[in-house]
Formats: structure tokens, sequence, C-alpha cells
């Protein structure tokens, strides 16, 4: 009986993602930028460039130099909270997706 109730409440969750992406709320990550991530690559590069952004324009909607961004994309600097917020909302992600 315990495997029929998984299956069901995994069967609900699949139903909430759906309607999440249908309405714009999630959104579908190709395996090829998750694998980045994986391998150590800095989050905000992979999402800028999943965005088709250049660095300067990031950079620059946030208020920050482009040498400052670069530091963060490289991990020579972690980048304040207020920076990285401001990094997530130019590139449309939640905070976590990119600590």
């Amino acid at each position: 009986m315990a495997c029929y109730a998984a299956d069901a409440h995994d069967l609900r969750a699949v139903d909430r993602f759906k309607a999440a992406l249908a309405a714009g709320e999630e959104e579908l990550v190709p395996a090829a930028a998750v694998q980045r991530m994986l391998e150590g690559e800095h989050p905000i590069r992979v999402w800028r460039e999943l965005r088709g952004l250049r660095a300067a324009e990031v950079a620059k909607q946030c208020g920050v130099s482009a040498a400052y961004l670069s530091e963060i994309e490289t991990g020579k600097k972690e980048g304040s909270l207020s920076v990285i917020k401001k990094i997530a909302e130019a590139l449309g992600v939640k905070v976590d997706d990119l600590i």
C-alpha cells in the first residue's frame, strides 16, 4: 500500500510542477547547463550565458563593474548578498540558484 501512496504523491508533485511551468513560475534547465554547474562552473556565469547576456550588461544593470562581476564568476570574490540579489533579479532566478 505504501508504494501506491508514494506513487500518488509523486504524480501530484509532477502535476504541481507542470502547472507552475505553464504559469511561468518554473523553467526547464538544459542538461548541459546543469552539467556545467555540477562540474564547478559558477552558476552566475552559467545562468548569464543561458540568458544570452554579456557580463557588462548584467554588471551595469546591477550597478557594479564588469570586473567585479568577473571576479564573482571566477570565484575570486564571493560578492555581497545585496549584489547577489541584484544579479538574481537581472537573471530572473532565485538567489538560491546562484549560491
